[in-house]
């Protein structure tokens, strides 16, 4: 079955840096596009970045370009988010999820049990 376990949450003071990761399993990983969303306590659900099957195309929220970085690493099955210039509004539980197949964008069925990061001084 689908498996998505993500990595890498913590606590980082404003202007630091996390690297999340998410292990996928249970799939043709390079056949898929995938996300990562995050969701902040009494806020919706919200793309951060996708990322096509084979990483040639990316997409980021206007909230985090320039700062966070999407990448992944298909011999490994290894989704990866690198997270600069952190600020305090950064703060969510972050998800790793499937996209569609053999394309970039979002995704409904599956997702990772999600990893805490906390932005504060």
């Amino acid at each position: 079955q689908v498996q998505l376990v993500e990595s890498g949450g913590g606590l980082v003071q404003p202007g630091g840096s996390l690297r999340l990761s998410c292990a996928a399993s249970g799939f043709t990983f390079n056949t898929y596009g995938m996300n990562w969303y995050r969701q902040a306590p009494g806020k919706e659900r919200e793309l951060v970045a996708s990322i096509s099957n084979l990483g040639g195309r990316t997409n980021y929220a206007d909230f985090v370009k320039g700062r966070f970085t999407i990448s992944r690493d298909n011999v490994k099955n290894t989704l990866y988010l690198q997270m600069n210039s952190l600020e305090p509004e950064d703060t969510a539980a972050y998800y790793c999820n499937r996209g569609p197949y053999w394309d970039l964008g979002p995704g409904h069925d599956y997702w990772g049990q999600g990893t805490q990061v906390t932005v504060s001084s």
